[in-house]
């Protein structure tokens, strides 16, 4: 039996690596990407076949494309777009360039990551295409505009995507997560300090709980899981023969996507200015 392919980007902790390691365990062969020369080569360390994908960076898509059409022979089953980052801040707040970069990672390097595994999945007759999204995806909060509004877009072109895939073999997927224990406070921490002038920012006053999450390690979330959580919806979006157009992760994402559904815009936000 042919042993089944998967690239994997934002390996270098959290989902990610949970999910290049276990799907490697399983029998997977995994192409585990990172954007950093030394998280690959740490990951390479622990026999996972690892090399440099940054989204941000077209040339680095295309060259990690390449790198896994040599190795396999020009075959990928599977890919799981998973890296991203966050920018926290208002939104009055987010200059021009703070979006443009968030939107490069967030979604644009999805996008033309997508686009040039499609023709290979084509050609095989199949594929899994699979973007982690977020509550966020679902519903907006506040400090994370940013954040919010490259899943809000990134889960308008999915659904188009698995719309426009119907009459192929190509299933599309989206992940939504809450609450994870990653690195995403800790990364986001350099684009705050890069974009944000909170200091004079008319809401100066009210950044001092942004402020002290963002450099002050807290305690898990109450409905906090852990990494493992999402590989196991992963792998059920890999291995089902008609897999969901959504998997849920975490209790407040079936929270929040009955509550969009059910609830006056009105009361909906005032529950999530409550959160």
């Amino acid at each position: 039996m042919t042993q089944k392919s998967i690239l994997i980007t934002g390996c270098s902790s959290g989902i990610g690596l949970d999910s290049a390691r276990t799907l490697q365990a399983q029998g997977w062969r995994v192409f585990a990407t990172c954007r950093a020369h030394a998280d690959c080569e740490r990951l390479r360390g622990e026999g996972l076949e690892s090399f440099v994908l940054d989204y941000a960076n077209e040339a680095s898509i295309e060259a990690a494309v390449l790198t896994v059409m040599d190795r396999t022979g020009g075959t990928l089953d599977a890919l799981f777009n998973n890296g991203a980052f966050a920018c926290p801040g208002a939104v009055e707040d987010l200059p021009r360039g703070a979006l443009r970069a968030i939107f490069e990672t967030n979604l644009f390097g999805y996008h033309d990551l997508t686009r040039r595994v499609i023709p290979m999945m084509r050609a095989q007759g199949h594929g899994r295409i699979i973007n982690c999204s977020s509550v966020l995806g679902l519903v907006g909060m506040r400090w994370r505009g940013a954040y919010v509004a490259t899943k809000f877009a990134m889960e308008g072109l999915t659904d188009v995507l698995r719309i426009e895939m119907r009459d192929t073999n190509i299933k599309v997927v989206l992940i939504e997560p809450g609450p994870i224990p990653t690195k995403i406070r800790e990364n986001a921490i350099p684009h705050f300090e890069r974009w944000i002038d909170w200091k004079n920012s008319a809401r100066a006053a009210e950044y001092a709980p942004l402020v002290e999450r963002l450099y002050k390690a807290s305690g898990p979330d109450k409905f906090e899981l852990p990494a493992s959580a999402v590989t196991a919806k992963l792998i059920r979006a890999l291995e089902a023969e008609r897999p969901k157009a959504r998997y849920f992760v975490t209790t407040p994402t079936y929270m929040m996507d009955i509550a969009r559904r059910i609830l006056p815009t009105a009361a909906l936000d005032w529950l999530i200015a409550k959160t």
